[in-house]
């Protein structure tokens, strides 16, 4: 009997298709392509159908065009890597108004305004279903791609905000009388962060001021290798306007004109820095468990560590808010792994909701410890999260 793609599930398939890339290439949140010595170009993917992804019922166009960016600016965000622009690619029906799609661009731009970068091309068609697939480019230096395979055994897991607000919000709007329990800032907070979320890619200065000084020896026992400082590196966000392309940076102009530069800037890594990590698009226990997996260790989390949304205190159990975090999704909050201190340090600088959730092992299974015990010990795995072709 011919197997089917619903036989074997979305990972089942990515694993089939890994074979027709280069092995270097796969299993990030993005690809990685060295373009000069001293700098990398980051691409990533993301596909967003009509029904399956977001739905008219529950968010607006403004607010699809918004998340559908900012989900491609967190795979950027997760890998270290600063925007440099996407391009659109649209399929939609012939009905489809005029003015929905211009809402739809709207909240794209509204989006990418907020990290000084565009939308620089693309590609209409026609098509049953709407349809969006938007490829973003990002770039970074060489030392500062952030890799799922890059754990270690004693590394603290750092999550940098709350989990499951997001599903949360969705419920929220599918299913209106779950208000009740919930003022209206309540409502409204948990709403904003599943139809505006915010790619943390405002993590990333504070973790190269932390990281810079510091490099490791990977998992693997690989020796690392010296390279040179970056002739130029990312702007902080919000500083200096990006041209629309992908033509020089506007801050090595300020540079040469001797204007000074922020200090993350100033500070570049000679080796490959200590932390691993990815977003936490798909559930926090995805992004653990997929880390795991590429860097051939295990983890203990402790699920009292998690942060979680105060309104959860009075609208769930504690049973819920658990599986609402672990996997729930579209938080796009950053998992990173890193030496103990350095974790304490990113945690205290990052404040609010940013936490230790766990402890990298030699185990290579993904346990999830209740430190009151009113939970039993429970060992996680993909199959229990979303997954496409899941029947």
């Amino acid at each position: 009997m011919t197997k089917k793609v619903k036989d074997i599930g979305e990972q089942g398939l990515l694993e089939r298709l890994q074979r027709f890339c280069p092995p270097e290439m796969i299993g990030d949140d993005a690809a990685v392509l060295v373009t000069e010595p001293e700098q990398s170009l980051v691409v990533t993917t993301d596909l967003l159908i009509n029904g399956v992804h977001f739905s008219d019922v529950t968010t607006s166009p403004e607010d699809t065009g918004w998340r559908a960016a900012a989900a491609n600016l967190s795979d950027l965000a997760a890998m270290g890597a600063t925007p440099l622009g996407i391009t659109v690619g649209l399929g939609l029906p012939g009905e489809v108004s005029v003015s929905w799609v211009e809402r739809l661009y709207q909240g794209m731009t509204e989006c990418l305004q907020k990290y000084n970068t565009s939308i620089v091309g693309g590609d209409v068609v026609r098509s049953p279903v709407t349809t969006l697939a938007i490829t973003a480019f990002g770039q970074a230096h060489p030392h500062r791609i952030i890799r799922r395979s890059a754990a270690v055994v004693g590394d603290a897991i750092v999550v940098t905000g709350v989990h499951g607000a997001s599903h949360a919000g969705l419920q929220l709007l599918l299913h209106p009388e779950l208000k009740q329990n919930l003022n209206n800032t309540e409502q409204e907070a948990l709403i904003k962060a599943h139809q505006r979320p915010q790619p943390r890619l405002d993590v990333l200065p504070i973790l190269w001021e932390i990281l810079t000084p510091h490099s490791r020896t990977p998992h693997d026992g690989s020796p690392l290798k010296s390279g040179n400082p970056p002739t130029r590196l990312p702007p902080p966000f919000g500083e200096t306007p990006r041209p629309f392309g992908f033509g020089s940076p506007p801050w090595t102009e300020t540079a040469k004109m001797g204007a000074a530069s922020p200090q993350w800037l100033l500070s570049t890594p000679n080796s490959p820095l200590s932390v691993a990590g990815m977003d936490s698009s798909d559930g926090l226990a995805d992004a653990i468990l997929q880390i795991c997996r590429a860097s051939g260790v295990g983890a203990v989390l402790e699920c009292r560590q998690i942060p979680l949304p105060q309104a959860f205190d009075h609208c769930l159990t504690e049973q819920q808010a658990l599986e609402y975090a672990l996997y729930g999704g579209e938080d796009f909050e950053l998992v990173l792994c890193l030496p103990k201190e350095l974790a304490n340090t990113l945690v205290q600088k990052l404040g609010q909701d940013a936490a230790i959730v766990g402890i990298i092992t030699a185990e290579p299974k993904v346990l999830l410890h209740d430190q009151q015990q009113k939970f039993p010990d429970q060992v996680l795995s993909l199959s229990q999260g979303f997954q496409h072709f899941q029947s």
